[in-house]
Formats: C-alpha cells, sequence, structure tokens
C-alpha cells in the first residue's frame, strides 16, 4: 500500500485503509492471544490484555482463612508450576490473593472471578463467595502458567466463569474389579484439574460389596472376594466359598473412606455412593442368603438373586446398612442403583405374590417401586435426598416383552433420576412428572464402550439437555455423568485407557452452556497442554484419540 504525503496529510481513503489495517492486526493479535491461552474447560467470559505477569518462584500468597482451603493442597498445586508459596495473613503483601467476595454462601456457588494484572509488578487476585469456586479459579492459574528459561508468567486477563450445570460426574465402579486408594486419588486429581465436582462410587454390585460395614461384617469378609472375572465363570455357592477361602477382601475400610472423601472435599468434590436395591445384590446375598428372595429357600446364595424388599428384617439391614453410609459421606445424597432387577425371583416366591395381592400392588414394577419409595422416605428422614437409575419411575425402559410397567405406584417426589437407557423422550417424560434429571445417556457417556463405538468426537459432541424440553424446564436437567463400568477394566491402566482424554469432553460438557460451545478442533487445541501431563503420568496413550 502507498500514501500520498503532500502536505503532511494522508489522504481520507489512505487514512481508511491505515485504519482498517490497524484494526486488522490488533485483532488479529487479540484472536493469537486468546488462542495461546489453552484453558479446559473453556471459562464463560474471558478478556485477554496486553502484558504478561512475570513472577518468581518463591511468593506471597494469601488464602481467605474462612474459605477453609486446604493449603496443603493449595501448595501441591503452586508448586507442579514451579511456585514455592509463602503464606501470609497480609492480603497487601501477596502476590496471589484468594480471597471471599462475601461471607461463604450456604448454597455452593463454584463461580469465580479472577484478575492477572501489572498492578505491584503482577497480582493474581481471584474471587468467589465459595471455597469450591476458589478452587475453580485455582485450576484456572494453574493451566495459565507458562514456565519458560527458569521464570513463571501469566498473561493478563480478566476471567468471569461459572459452570453452566452444577452436576457434572464421574463414575468409576470398583465392584467389578477393585482398584484401591491410589487409583481413586489419582482420578480425583484429574476431576479437579478439569472443574468436574461430583465423583460417584459404584461400591456394591453382583461380583463384589467394597464398603465396610461393621454391624454386617460378612458383607465385606464373604461378600469382597469375587470380582467380574469370576461372576463371568457362573461361579456356584461352592465355588465361592472356595473362593473367599482362599483370597483375601478387597474393600474399603470405614477409615479409607473418611479418607478418601476428605481427599476428595480439599479438592472440591463431594462424593455419592451407590448401594444397590432391589437388584445387582449377589454379593451381599452370598454373604446373608436370607436376604434374597430365592436364596433364603435354599439358604445358599443365588446369583441374580433380589432382595425380599417385603420381609421386614430386610428392610431392616438396608436402613442399618445406610445408617452407616449416612455416617460416612456427607453429600446429602444416597444413589440406590434400581436398574436392570429380574423379578422372575419375585415371580417365583409365593410370599411376594401373596403380599403383593394384599397390598393391591398389580405389577412387579410397582412393587420395586413401592419398595423405593419406602427407601426415599428413609433417606429423607437422615437429611439425604435418594437418587436411582431411570427403571426407578416404573417405565419399561427397553419395552422389553417380558416386563410390565408400573400401573399403579408413582415414585416419591424429589427423588432424583439418572437417566442412562431408553428412548431420550424419557428425559422429558420424567421432567414433565416433576423430577429433576440427571442425563447419562449410556450411548455418549459410557466410558467402557471402545473408541470405536464412542469416539472422542462423539463424546464432546454430547449435550445434556434433550430436545423438546420447554426452557422454562431447563434447570432441571441437573447436569452429566460419565461412567467407568469395570467388567473389562482389570488394571488401573485399563481404567485409565479407557477414561482418558474422553473424561475432559464432559467436563467441557459440563461447565460450558451449550450455545457457547465451541468445536471440536477448538477444545482438542485447548486439551493439548493437559494430554501432555496426562502422557507424562501414564494415564494417556502416545497415540492420539479418535
Amino acid at each position: 500500500m502507498r500514501f500520498n504525503f503532500t502536505n503532511g496529510n494522508i489522504p481520507i481513503k489512505g487514512m481508511f485503509q491505515l485504519l482498517l489495517l490497524f484494526c486488522l492486526i490488533s485483532s488479529t493479535e487479540i484472536y493469537a492471544q486468546q488462542n495461546a491461552v489453552k484453558l479446559v474447560p473453556q471459562p464463560a467470559d474471558i478478556q485477554i490484555h496486553e502484558g504478561f505477569v512475570k513472577i518468581n518462584d518463591k511468593i506471597g500468597v494469601f488464602i481467605d482463612p474462612r474459605s477453609a482451603m486446604s493449603k496443603s493442597y493449595a501448595k501441591e498445586l503452586f508448586q507442579e508450576i514451579g511456585i514455592q508459596p509463602i503464606w501470609t495473613n497480609r492480603e497487601k503483601e501477596a502476590v496471589v490473593v484468594l480471597k471471599l467476595a462475601k461471607p461463604q454462601s450456604a448454597a455452593v456457588d463454584e463461580s469465580y472471578h479472577l484478575e492477572i494484572s501489572l498492578k505491584k509488578k503482577g497480582t493474581i487476585l481471584a474471587s468467589s463467595s465459595s471455597k469450591n469456586g476458589l478452587l475453580n479459579a485455582l485450576q484456572t492459574i494453574r493451566q495459565l502458567a507458562v514456565k519458560e528459561n527458569q521464570q513463571i508468567g501469566f498473561p493478563v486477563c480478566t476471567i468471569n466463569d461459572k459452570p453452566s450445570f452444577g452436576w457434572r460426574a464421574y463414575m468409576l465402579d470398583e465392584s467389578r474389579h477393585f482398584h484401591g486408594k491410589a487409583v481413586v486419588k489419582n482420578l480425583l486429581d484429574e476431576m479437579a484439574r478439569l472443574k468436574l465436582n461430583t465423583f460417584h462410587w459404584h461400591l456394591v454390585d453382583d461380583p463384589g460389596w467394597r464398603v465396610e460395614i461393621k454391624k454386617y461384617p460378612r458383607l465385606t469378609s464373604v461378600g469382597s472376594k469375587g470380582d467380574y472375572t469370576h461372576m463371568n465363570k457362573d461361579i456356584t455357592p461352592a465355588k465361592w466359598d472356595s473362593l473367599y477361602n482362599n483370597r483375601p477382601g478387597q474393600f474399603y475400610t470405614q477409615a479409607d473412606i473418611r479418607e478418601i472423601v476428605s481427599y476428595a472435599s480439599d479438592r472440591g468434590i463431594r462424593i455419592i455412593p451407590e448401594i444397590e436395591v432391589p437388584g445387582h445384590a449377589s454379593a451381599s446375598i452370598y454373604a446373608y442368603p436370607w436376604l434374597g428372595a430365592s436364596s433364603r429357600k435354599k439358604n445358599e446364595g443365588i446369583r441374580g438373586d433380589l432382595y425380599d424388599i417385603t420381609d421386614p428384617k430386610v428392610e431392616n439391614f438396608l436402613h442399618n446398612v445406610l445408617d452407616e453410609i449416612i455416617s460416612l459421606f456427607p453429600s446429602k445424597i444416597i444413589h440406590i442403583g434400581g436398574d436392570e432387577a429380574n423379578y422372575a425371583h419375585w415371580k417365583d416366591s409365593k410370599e411376594i405374590n401373596e403380599f403383593m395381592k394384599a397390598k393391591n400392588i398389580p405389577t412387579y414394577s410397582d412393587l420395586q417401586v413401592w419398595a423405593i419409595n419406602r427407601m426415599s422416605k428413609y433417606i429423607s428422614s437422615k437429611g439425604y435426598h435418594m437418587i436411582g437409575w431411570n427403571e426407578i419411575t416404573g417405565d419399561n425402559i427397553r419395552n422389553e416383552a417380558h416386563l410390565e410397567a408400573g400401573k399403579s405406584e408413582k415414585l416419591a417426589k424429589g427423588t432424583l433420576v439418572q437417566f442412562w437407557d431408553g428412548d431420550v423422550s424419557l428425559v422429558n417424560k420424567a421432567i414433565e412428572k416433576g423430577y429433576d434429571v440427571v442425563n447419562s445417556d449410556r450411548l455418549f457417556t459410557y466410558l467402557d464402550y471402545p473408541y470405536e463405538t464412542t469416539s472422542f468426537e462423539k463424546a464432546y459432541s454430547f449435550t445434556p439437555i434433550p430436545n423438546g424440553i420447554p426452557k422454562e424446564d431447563r434447570h432441571k436437567i441437573l447436569g452429566l455423568g460419565c461412567q467407568m463400568w469395570g467388567e473389562f477394566t482389570p488394571t488401573p491402566e485399563r481404567v485409565y485407557y479407557q477414561t482418558f482424554p474422553r473424561i475432559a469432553a464432559f467436563a467441557e460438557t459440563g461447565w460450558v452452556a451449550p450455545e457457547k460451545k465451541g468445536s471440536y478442533i477448538d477444545f482438542r487445541t485447548r486439551l493439548s497442554q493437559i494430554e501432555e501431563i496426562w502422557k507424562s503420568k501414564g494415564y494417556l496413550s502416545s497415540q492420539p484419540a479418535k
């Protein structure tokens, strides 16, 4: 471009061209800066300003004492990025300030404001109304850090951020294969990095019972010794006996549980335990055959049996178990399963059928809802909410010919429904009936499925809000869960392979508002530095995910 500088003036046309060029250059620089900042999940609002803050490896850090944030965990994150924090109680002396904007909110507010500026030769200020919001800000600070030539730096920026959904869960099934505390803590660490806030712990199923219940010691002395490999061989009671005589128990003591719950809380994660009712109960019924509808007849555990939920002694057992579970998990939510119950065991019981006739309960689906409602009432009396898989609504979710949908019983109000299978219209149906829903559609969120079935890109395409949900009802979709079922994950390495990197797709989907979610290509670009961390930890293959 040439300009005519006659009499020192730029012609109007030339001035316009120069201004246009300046705008293009400026916008390109801003665009490049924004793309240089690789954050997952993508913040709700981020403004990149000119400049770069460089700080020393030893800096003053102020953490608002009202937040009750773990300094040990914060120190761990700072050290990861090359900073040795020097704790100070004087906000004005700190380079990094993590402050409650107002007295801590009773409700969990995960939003935060983060400002990185050139004031005082470099200031990082994060504010929120909750500990969890400050932890989210700290995870963002962690990702923003750049280390070069033995110096640590941060882009000058302003971020206002909050999640789109309040329920962002990862589920680990340890009934089918037990992995232990170290693996669970590794997974919690990476959940925290991605701002996932709910660890759904599947501790009980047919193959094994994995949590110590002091009132019923045989649940672990007997029920914890199987796994999916053994169950898949159709174990007889005699084989189960030989198994638990020769194999150590695989379970978490109550002290282990408290340790892990505390570890998760330090990272802003709640743990929701799953204790299955009425099916997936083989491990507990092998331990105590009188619990089972069919097993009590032979006084030996029968695989796939259901609890005889019409027997007050069985209901008392479940209440006693729940009492100990509630004492261990302060999340205020208990998952009771409720899926895939084989009603043949109830159908073959004369006593159960007589009970149904006396109570005017027309179908076995209704009997299940009846029992689950009694569980819900008990759980509510303890100040907790109940959640279960979407069979708890009484629907025949797969339209199976041998199953009859419920006719009379209605699921108790306040129960949370976790959708996993059936036509997605069942989500709409549950919401229309007044229930809040967690969307865990297996076609997108099951991490046990191979990458050929659920590719990384397909996982990222998931949206928790189905079509047809009125705008005023969308808040009833609480969020999403991704499920790491354990049939084919006998080793930690296999758990990591199935989990990483797909877990990041669900973290972003749960955090970013659906209308603001970017392209898969942009997401993969932003994820690249986290993927390098996962590779260094051995969680992620060097081969790119599909």
